[in-house]
């Protein structure tokens, strides 16, 4: 199976030459013509002297002068200007590299730019030569660190500060930081450095370091003002940031804040800002600083199946219906276009939902969903359906999330057991814990659910309850975490109802596709009957795992297994196992991965799907 998706907006155009989706130029030319006044051109040679492969790679990087060779600069002081700031920049590169007696010349046309008069004259017969030469000099070992004031008694080790060790500027720097880190975060919100003394000593090549910082006193959050809000009411943005409750100052409650307050989608900027001092009652002022963005949005898209055809979706929604961040939005779908000319054949969808943040208590969210159906995926089965349902999640804290609701379900089906009508009342319970780094692209950490949906099918009295669960792990290794491996479980049951039949098809178990078993068709994984024709299961269980590569900063290669099996029995029996490989691609945008991948059935099924190509953002789980 082919899917390609497309959304479409309007382009953003820089020039009438240049096509940009997502930010990444796709064809023409990206780059705006910059007109220099009276243009210099100049000549550079770098000379590092005895540095390193990697050192004389960072200093070739970091000389503009190297870089910008091509371009011209802005007069003959524009030279001397571009030369004055690769001094400084080199040394401080020479200084990360713990290079305390490392030296930068530079001349221009042969003459030291610490000589030049301060309107130069040059040649312009030819590019006005410029040599860079660099003495990195020896490498530097700590010698004694330090600790004063607030930090006497901490362990410099713990900050990466070992004598005879490193002793780059950078880890000095980061040193220094973390030590601040760690003072506020005992609740100390006026904690700052006081000193950051470097002493080199070039007989010994060691360094000695002493870092003060004054704590300050312990204080709570105090209170907290909004600054910038329009149509959002201030008050529900005191209340929702959760910072109005006078707790101990923190700075990662400040930062969680800030995210809560940006997930609502109703803010193109959110800031908190720290008062310098603190309130008569001891306490710390805060200030909440939004800007609004553009509550009310649309949109549509297409996709195209060589198995399913053309499919056409568009959405309308409103994001501060009420002024407290309700969103309402309001979706519809069509697929299956040109697949056959029965309309009857093809899936559409419609839904209604609304959602309240903050619902009753800043930690629940109250949401409620309309949704009418009718689905026909791979001649399966064919199902309509209208469903409502209306629920409240509670975060229990920072990574547990409680979800409990109603909902009342009329379905009509034809699939291996015939035509069925059901009408079932479900009470859906969820908990999710979600310890991960990162949502869309996770390098640590640990996702998991757990979900039971006790039901009643009015129609016939059947009682009957699923229960999900999953989890996924995440380990990262090398350099920024240049590999990552990744798994995941999921397994789930059907308790109750005497038979298969009872059940609607909706409800009973498939796998197969993009979510779970990839180069099989959707929902393809299934027992079948006597007539081969598949009728779903009471159990089923999946896993997947990846080994995701980075190649580049944008670029990535994810290969990856997936296998599942669906059962008719309340446990699995393993008697019919499937699985799918394949390759992954992965670039790299600000708000996740593009994610496109490739797999092939391991034990296709007779006249089944040969392969799928899934695209899509986000890693796979």
């Amino acid at each position: 199976m082919l899917v390609a998706a497309f959304l479409f907006a309007p382009p953003l155009v820089n020039n009438a030459y240049a096509f940009k989706i997502f930010g990444i130029t796709l064809f023409g030319d990206d780059e705006e013509t910059v007109e220099v006044i009276d243009p210099v051109r100049y000549d550079v040679t770098l000379e590092t002297g005895n540095a390193d492969k990697d050192l004389k790679e960072r200093l070739e990087n970091a000389a503009s002068l190297v870089a910008d060779e091509k371009q011209p600069v802005s007069g003959d002081l524009g030279v001397v200007i571009k030369a004055r700031e690769d001094r400084d920049r080199l040394i401080a590169v020479l200084y990360e590299a713990a290079r305390y007696g490392g030296t930068v010349h530079i001349s221009v046309a042969g003459t030291d730019i610490d000589s030049l008069p301060p309107n130069p004259t040059f040649n312009h017969a030819a590019p006005v030569p410029v040599t860079v030469r660099i003495a990195p000099g020896p490498v530097f070992k700590l010698g004694s660190v330090r600790f004063e004031g607030d930090a006497v008694g901490r362990d410099p080790a713990k900050y990466d500060l070992v004598p005879g060790g490193e002793a780059g500027s950078r880890l000095i720097l980061k040193a220094g930081e973390q030590l601040l880190v760690d003072l506020k975060d005992e609740g100390r919100p006026l904690a700052k450095l006081t000193e950051r003394q470097v002493t080199a000593d070039h007989r010994t090549n060691t360094i000695d370091v002493v870092l003060g910082a004054v704590g300050g006193p312990m204080a709570p959050f105090g209170a907290v003002a909004v600054k910038g809000s329009r149509t959002v009411d201030a008050a529900f943005i005191s209340r929702y940031s959760r910072l109005d409750r006078g707790g101990r100052y923190s700075p990662e409650q400040l930062k969680k804040a800030n995210d809560r307050l940006r997930e609502l989608g109703v803010f193109s900027s959110v800031t908190i800002r720290e008062a310098d001092r603190l309130a008569p009652n001891g306490s710390l002022p805060l200030t909440i600083e939004v800007s609004e963005g553009k509550h009310r949005y649309f949109g549509f898209g297409a996709e195209y199946s060589s198995i399913d055809g053309i499919g056409l979706e568009g959405y309308w929604g409103h994001r501060n219906l009420f002024g407290e961040a309700e969103s309402l939005r309001i979706e519809g779908k069509v697929s299956g276009i040109g697949a056959t000319t029965d309309l009857g054949t093809y899936d559409y969808s419609a839904g209604i939902i609304f959602t309240k943040p903050g619902a009753f208590v800043p930690e629940a969210t109250f949401e409620s969903r309309l949704e009418a159906k009718s689905e026909t995926p791979d001649d399966i089965y064919e199902a309509q359906s209208v469903i409502y349902s209306a629920s409240i999640a509670y975060e229990l804290n920072d990574r547990d999330k409680l979800t409990a609701g109603g909902e009342i379900a009329w379905i009509n089906t034809d699939d291996a057991f015939g035509k069925n009508q059901y009408l079932t009342v479900s009470l859906p319970l969820g908990f999710e814990r979600d310890a991960r780094d990162n949502k869309l692209d996770p390098t640590e950490g640990y996702h998991a659910t757990l979900a039971a949906k006790p039901s009643y099918e009015l129609l016939d009295g059947t009682v009957f309850s699923s229960f999900e669960g999953s989890i996924s792990g995440y380990l990262g290794f090398g350099e920024e975490n240049g590999i990552v491996l990744a798994g995941r479980l999921a397994a789930g049951a059907l308790v109750g109802a005497d038979d298969l039949e009872s059940i609607p098809a909706t409800r009973r178990f498939f796998a197969g596709g993009g979510g779970s078993v990839r180069g099989y068709a959707y929902r393809e994984i299934s027992p079948y009957n006597s007539a081969d024709e598949p009728t779903g299961g009471r159990s089923y269980t999946l896993g997947s795992f990846e080994v995701r590569v980075k190649v580049s900063e944008s670029i990535g290669i994810v290969p990856f297994i997936d296998v599942g099996t669906v059962s008719t029995g309340i446990m699995p029996d393993f008697s019919d196992i499937r699985a799918g490989a394949g390759i992954g691609v992965r670039y790299a945008t600000p708000f996740g991965p593009l994610r496109l991948d490739v797999a092939i059935p391991l034990q296709r099924y007779d006249g089944g799907s040969q392969y799928g190509i899934y695209a899509g953002i986000g890693q796979a789980f």
